[in-house]
């Protein structure tokens, strides 16, 4: 598999079929949208060890954390 890079010479020349562009598309749209969350150091520290407990990056982590929170919110109605 071949890697471009757009900061390399000839990027601009690399051309796609349209197969790829339509994927391209449908994962565009569905990527999640950056946010900004101001959190103690002590909160991160903590999300840090326990990402690092589970061999996942602590975003990830604080991603799912919301994300059951959220259903639990959800079911308790």
């Amino acid at each position: 598999m071949t890697y471009y890079v757009k900061s390399e010479p000839g990027y601009e020349k690399v051309t796609y079929s349209r197969r790829v562009q339509q994927a391209a598309r449908r994962l565009k749209k569905s990527r999640k949208r950056p946010t900004s969350v101001a959190l103690d150091p002590a909160v991160i520290r903590r999300l840090r060890k326990a990402a690092e407990h589970r061999d996942v990056p602590y975003q990830v982590l604080m991603r799912r954390l919301i994300v059951e929170g959220l259903q639990k919110l959800e079911r308790a109605g």
